[in-house]
């Protein structure tokens, strides 16, 4: 990332917070992101992003398009197209609140089932991309296999994505219908509005596309069935989004059939991304990243994915 670039970034962000208020209070900016793939920075009420280098931006004002006609699920954008900034594509967004990780008990997880729902059932533009989240993936466990294969937990993990067939792996286009997908939902992707009882709504439009629903599905069902995330959160989640109608799982009855190959996918990506992150920092795994090698392991000696964590009788 050049040096350059934050600077340049808040400028903008102070620019469109002074678009959307000319009495800005004018706070100072803060930075709510700096990584490689994004850079976020924070003006009063306006939020500035620089999307990975490499992003088409063409693709991304698609993707805006469609944020900007789905105001009830996904945050609409303040400008409909990415501006350029230092090479690469600029959006800019509302400021919202986003879930409080330290809250786990108030986590949203009834309103992420009824977004996601929404979103997959909405109509499905002729011009939208394909969802990213199996391309990701791959991407994950390349990178791992090319800076890290032989590191002792890498095994398992590039086992279980060889298991996963072709469209899992983003290698193929994946069975049955395609709806309008997030691509990479995780809670961190909620934000609503600051002032109280506002609605949550999905944030993050790098990955939204044409794809199969219930990859939206998967980081969730494979947190549950590693026993990252509790059964009473995971059931309420799911209870939600077939309560709005979600398409990508039977409306009752057991949605494992459905969940299994894209669970077992994120499972590797992450356990993927865990292995890579301690290899390169030169450190042993922690707790959680051995629950997901473990979970890769297991991977292997079973037809299916089924509930259940670590200590218990569970294959993953």
């Amino acid at each position: 990332m050049t040096e350059d670039l934050l600077p340049a970034l808040t400028a903008r962000a102070t620019e469109a917070a002074h678009a959307r208020d000319p009495a800005c209070c004018c706070a100072a900016a803060a930075t709510l992101a700096h990584r490689e793939d994004a850079a976020v920075v924070r003006h009063a009420a306006a939020v500035a992003k620089a999307h990975a280098p490499g992003t088409d931006p063409a693709e991304l004002a698609l993707r805006l398009a469609v944020a900007a006609r789905l105001p009830g699920v996904l945050l609409p954008p303040l400008a409909p197209a990415p501006a350029a900034l230092h090479g690469r594509p600029v959006t800019y967004w509302p400021y919202g609140t986003p879930v409080d990780p330290d809250d786990p008990d108030a986590a949203p997880w009834e309103a992420a089932g009824a977004l996601l729902a929404g979103l997959h059932r909405a109509p499905l533009p002729e011009t939208v991309p394909p969802m990213r989240g199996p391309e990701k993936a791959a991407r994950a466990v390349a990178l791992l296999s090319d800076t890290a294969p032989r590191h002792p937990a890498a095994g398992p993990v590039l086992d279980a994505w060889a298991d996963l067939p072709p469209w899992a792996r983003g290698e193929a286009p994946a069975p049955g219908p395609t709806r309008l997908c997030h691509g990479d939902f995780h809670l961190g992707q909620l934000i609503r509005d600051p002032a109280p009882g506002s609605p949550w709504l999905l944030i993050d439009v790098d990955d939204l596309g044409a794809g199969p629903p219930v990859w939206d599905l998967a980081r969730p069902a494979a947190w549950y069935a590693v026993g990252m995330l509790d059964a009473d959160a995971w059931h309420r989640f799911l209870t939600a989004y077939r309560a709005a109608g979600g398409p990508a799982v039977p409306p009752d009855g057991d949605p494992w059939p459905e969940l299994d190959v894209p669970a077992r996918a994120l499972t590797a990506q992450t356990a993927a991304r865990a292995v890579t992150k301690a290899a390169a920092a030169g450190r042993p795994l922690d707790e959680v990243e051995e629950w997901l090698v473990d979970a890769c392991a297991r991977m292997r000696s079973v037809k299916t994915v089924a509930p259940g964590g670590p200590g218990r009788d569970s294959p993953t």
